[in-house]
């Protein structure tokens, strides 16, 4: 009968595990950090992840060649701006070179008329050509009359002139010859951008390994460029950097902690079959999690997994806690078991309670976190009281762990005369946190980003000598067409023409600087005389000017000809850099088309390198039906992570008051309660108190790591009130196996203190020591009213 139950337990578990992995093997995976938008986002955060994903900057690839001779970096300069420009992949590749000078000079010569904001009807009249023929006269006179001379008879208005000088261009990098290279001359300087959008990470990789793979191709040339290095920045390869970095990392903190465990339970089980059967509950549990987050969620973040792997350090604790009461082999084992269970499900109560609250979140990452952890840790518990002892043969047996809790016993019975170092500990910690609390949070969300510092820096060094746009501040207008989007954009030009001129900006662009409205290029077409008015108005224009009206009949016939051209579209850019700016700034969304509209902060004066959001938004919206957003990047996304981390100190406060009116309600003393939080608090206040003399600001997941303290550490405490509450002192083999516990728990949860993804440090760093402190704090302040250590009660 017994070998029978044996088998049906197993055949169960194999029915669970075949169910589980199956929908395992069909979850989708991701490292994209938009699982962190909130589910119901504003119009600003939404704007924020799209771009941040989709927009201009997140496809801009920032290149640095170091190393070798000027005159070797600038050739492999070139040859790998040739090849990547070749490439299909990439829309641009800029490093200094002339390559669409002559295409943009001649595009925008051709189409003068239909771009120029300058064209209306008063701009042709006699009085009007007047005017513009004056001007070029006297810009012929001056120093730069040498660009004007060749265009005076076919564009004496100059509008070819104009164009150029209205066209918002960026800082660039210093040059040496032709190419771009950094201030101190060391650092040959490209950029690129890809056709892909950043949040397409495949995608990314890809550009980088074709990067490489050009630049060792164009090194190759170069017998004595061997010593040239490739260094890459960006949106997109940060995307990269962290997915490799999170997958890395989950798969070695899974594997090392794994060892570390697996080795532990074996220096204490002394058994392969009983270690196997410890790791079904874990592995339970890990696969219920995934399952739980891709049957929620549709895609599981790697984060989460990262994460997970945590819980085998509390998952395994309930194997700990059954085998060493059951392998006791002596009469009170089963009187142990019945006490042994109720403690642990009010344990694993306490944790469902602070996880139900991540799980609660309106940010689908958090709650991710929350329901990997619940179905994980309920389904391992479920295996480990309905499963796993009935796999046991009848004659299990485990060494005798008693000999070593009786010296955790002794050892309890001395810190319990310390409790008063506790309460020490706690007041000064909570006087350290009020001194510091106004410095204690890090309130930005680049202190979630797994990219490390010295990427971030080299980022903003290449960025500066690029003069690369930033891109911190644009304004976002949407159309259901093209031409909607353009109009909308063009109707926002004389308000940021004011505000540059106020001094608010220092500069703006538009999709439509470059490819103006259909509307408005037959507008300004429709101002164009016909050639008879045109001769007669010229006639009257040049009368005492030293330019006569016989001298433009070219200018004449260039007026006929565009008064007879369609609008300009897109592909009829082709072939120049202005095809990639529109591009750039003008693209399809899943509901129309979306217009950016860059803006410049000053660089001098009272708002030096910041935009006064205020003054904008009020500017803007004196636009009769305009429906433009202005958006602060920097300003969207600290808003965002702010939000992030106020909803999870709420979430976390909501989660410890369940925890503590489940306690109420099943322990129904208000004492016994305040017994088990208060090594808990303690736990949680030193910790932080630590970190904060450590140099470490808390981010939002140090938050999530004291929930988990919380939900860890309750289990101590509720076994030394239970045995406390039932008059005698903690059982030996219970002690033991809480030592095991705790072991199995910080070798867990303490490895990702080594991470280099700071989230998953920032758990570890917390995890880790609360977890020894929730348990020796729950030893010295355990009531010792019952018999001595040692004495048959106790054993």
């Amino acid at each position: 009968m017994s070998s029978r139950r044996r088998l049906g337990a197993f055949a169960l578990w194999f029915v669970l595990v075949a169910i589980l992995a199956l929908l395992v093997g069909r979850a989708q995976f991701t490292a994209d950090m938009s699982v962190f938008l909130p589910r119901s986002p504003t119009p600003e955060q939404q704007m924020l992840v799209d771009q941040l994903r989709d927009g201009m900057v997140s496809r801009l690839t920032l290149i640095g060649i170091e190393g070798g001779r000027p005159d070797d970096r600038a050739e492999v300069s070139k040859l790998l701006a040739a090849s990547l420009r070749a490439d299909a992949a990439f829309a641009s590749v800029s490093n200094g070179e002339a390559v669409h000078v002559e295409a943009d000079r001649r595009w925008l010569f051709d189409h003068r008329y239909a771009l120029s904001p300058a064209i209306t009807p008063d701009h042709f009249s006699s009085d009007g050509l007047r005017t513009a023929l004056q001007r070029t006269l006297d810009l012929l006179a001056s120093p730069a009359g040498l660009l004007a001379k060749p265009l005076v008879t076919r564009d004496p208005t100059g509008e070819l002139l104009a164009l150029l000088g209205q066209l918002d261009s960026q800082a660039q990098a210093e040059r040496d010859g032709e190419v771009w290279v950094s201030q101190d001359g060391h650092t040959a300087l490209l950029l690129a951008m890809t056709r892909a959008s950043g949040g397409d990470i495949d995608a990314q990789e890809a550009a980088m390994n074709t990067i490489r793979a050009a630049f060792d191709a164009a090194r190759s040339t170069r017998p004595s460029a061997a010593e040239m290095t490739l260094a890459m920045t960006g949106p997109g390869v940060f995307s990269v950097q962290s997915r490799a970095t999170i997958k890395s990392e989950v798969t070695r903190i899974a594997l090392l902690g794994t060892s570390l465990i697996i080795f532990m339970l074996l220096l204490i089980y002394r058994s392969l079959p009983v270690l196997l059967l410890g790791l079904l509950p874990v592995l339970t549990g890990a696969l219920a999690g995934i399952a739980a987050v891709s049957l929620g969620f549709g895609v599981v973040h790697g984060l989460t997994l990262g994460f997970g792997t945590t819980l085998i350090g509390e998952a395994v604790d309930y194997g700990i806690y059954l085998f060493v009461q059951r392998g006791r082999g002596d009469r009170v084992a089963g009187s142990a078991m019945a006490r042994f269970w109720p403690t642990i499900r009010l344990g694993l109560l306490t944790s469902v309670c602070g996880f139900v609250a991540l799980l609660a979140s309106g940010f689908p990452g958090l709650a991710q976190l929350g329901l990997y952890s619940l179905a994980g840790l309920l389904t391992a518990a479920l295996v480990t009281r309905y499963l796993l002892p009935a796999m046991l043969p009848d004659d299990f047996r485990l060494r005798d762990v008693a000999p070593l809790g009786r010296r955790l016993s002794h050892l309890v019975t001395a810190a319990s005369r310390l409790r008063w170092l506790v309460i020490t500990l706690a007041l000064t910690s909570l006087a350290l946190i009020g001194i510091q609390r106004h410095s204690l949070w890090n309130s930005e969300l680049l202190a979630l980003s797994p990219v490390p510092q010295a990427d971030q820096a080299m980022d903003m060094r290449l960025r500066g000598e690029l003069g690369a746009p930033d891109v911190r501040y644009l304004i976002v207008v949407d159309g259901s067409t093209t031409e909607e989007a353009l109009q909308a954009a063009e109707a926002l030009a004389p308000v940021l023409e004011r505000l540059q001129a106020d001094g608010h900006l220092a500069g703006w662009d538009s999709p439509a600087r470059y490819l103006p409205s259909n509307a408005s290029q037959r507008a300004r077409l429709a101002a164009l005389p016909d050639t008879d008015e045109l001769r007669a108005r010229l006639n009257t224009a040049t009368a005492g000017l030293p330019l006569r009206a016989e001298r433009l009949e070219a200018f004449v016939a260039d007026i006929a000809q565009a008064r007879q051209q369609p609008p300009l579209d897109r592909d009829s850019m082709t072939g120049t850099s202005l095809a990639l700016a529109v591009d750039a700034m003008l693209f399809h969304t899943r509901t129309g088309v979306r217009a950016l509209m860059p803006l410049r902060a000053p660089e001098s004066g009272r708002q030096a390198h910041l935009i006064d959001a205020a003054t904008v938004r009020n500017a803007i919206s004196s636009v009769p039906d305009s429906k433009a957003l202005f958006l602060d990047l920097k300003h969207e996304s600290d808003a965002l992570y702010g939000g992030y981390l106020s909803e999870a100190i709420e979430l976390s406060l909501g989660g410890i008051a369940a925890i503590l009116l489940a306690l109420l309600i099943f322990l129904r003393r208000p004492m016994r309660v305040l017994r088990i939080v208060l090594p808990l608090a303690a736990a949680i206040l030193v910790v932080i108190a630590a970190l904060s003399l450590a140099g470490k600001q808390l981010i939002l997941l140090h938050l999530v790591g004291l929930l988990l303290i919380v939900a860890v550490g309750s289990n101590y405490a509720l076994f030394f009130d239970r045995e406390a509450y039932a008059g005698g002192p903690p059982d030996p083999h219970t002690l033991a196996s809480l030592l095991f516990a705790n072991l199995t728990t910080v070798a867990g949860f303490g490895l990702l203190a080594f991470s280099d993804v700071p989230v998953l440090q920032a758990i570890g760093i917390t995890v880790g020591p609360g977890a020894v402190l929730a348990l020796v704090f729950s030893a010295m302040l355990s009531r010792r009213d019952g018999a001595p250590p040692g004495s048959p009660h106790a054993s």
